[in-house]
């Protein structure tokens, strides 16, 4: 069994491109059947904190691969707006 501080403390990674994600800030748990949802990752600041922070990272229980003794290895894609090419007429 993992105890919630001992959860956070871990490093999450993107298996997709090897990236570090941050570490958990938050769990959301569905409190009608007592499973973890989806795990939380709070957004960094930006210079400093002043100009505000990025978004959450949101990812869900089914997205988390494994999880080790320093590392958590998920499956997160960001959303990417596909990109258009002009075809010329």
């Amino acid at each position: 069994m993992v105890k919630i501080s001992e959860f956070q403390m871990k490093d999450v990674v993107n298996v997709a491109d090897g990236k570090k994600l941050g570490n958990i800030g938050d769990i959301d748990i569905n409190i009608n059947t007592g499973k973890i949802e989806a795990v939380i990752i709070g957004g960094t600041g930006k210079v400093l904190g002043f100009f505000g922070r990025d978004a959450d990272i949101v990812i869900p229980w089914k997205n988390i691969i494994k999880i080790g003794e320093d590392v958590i290895l998920v499956r997160y894609q960001d959303a990417i707006e596909p990109k258009y090419i002009e075809e010329e007429a």
